[in-house]
């Protein structure tokens, strides 16, 4: 069968595809989007994505993706280190800064308990977690209300309690619906489930 697109734009499709969400559709959309971008753009979008890995970095202490160690949140002077939000991905984290609500620094799992996809609490950031919990007040579960993030909450319950019993562990609240991730809640819902925690 004859090749009815160039290899170079048949490659930028299949690369698109490759991304969580997109469709051969979506796929094809963006590419030839692309493909009419002027070449300066199109180098500096190159340039972006080549850099998006090699200029950042892994917060020792939150494992937040950040330009310098440790990141803005975890070395501001006004932040308060006893209370810790935990959270799935990075992107919460972008969440819940923007309800305004939240002073305290954050920790993130990238990822939640799946033993359906052989993810086990050895594959998240939970054991840096724990490392940190000693001189902690209050540790915010702030997991996706799904299976995979109540699991990931009973689990990080179990193991804070070992470690610290007169730490509080609490939850996000009402405001949050079932299956819902943290990542597409609005500031209102997110302030509203952040101040209504309850204790886990």
């Amino acid at each position: 069968m004859t090749r009815i697109l160039p290899k170079a734009i048949t490659n930028v499709i299949e690369s698109f595809q490759r991304l969580p969400g997109i469709g051969p559709k979506t796929a094809t959309r963006l590419a030839f989007y692309l493909f009419h971008v002027p070449q300066e753009e199109l180098d500096q979008f190159a340039k972006s994505v080549s850099e998006l890995k090699t200029n950042t970095v892994l917060c020792s202490v939150c494992k937040n993706i950040a330009e310098v160690d440790p990141c803005t949140i975890c070395s501001s002077p006004g932040r308060d280190p006893s209370m810790i939000c935990v959270v799935e991905q990075p992107t919460d984290v972008l969440s819940i800064e923007r309800t305004g609500k939240f002073n305290g620094t954050y920790h993130v799992l990238h990822g939640s308990i799946d033993p359906l996809n052989n993810i086990g609490p050895e594959e998240l950031y939970i054991a840096d977690l724990l490392k940190r919990v000693s001189n902690v007040k209050e540790i915010i579960l702030a997991m996706n209300p799904n299976m995979e993030g109540e699991a990931t909450a009973m689990y990080i319950t179990k193991q804070i309690k070992m470690r610290n019993g007169q730490c509080a562990i609490t939850r996000l609240a009402h405001g949050l619906p079932v299956g819902a991730d943290i990542e597409y809640a609005d500031e209102v819902t997110l302030s509203r489930a952040l101040e209504g925690r309850r204790q886990q």
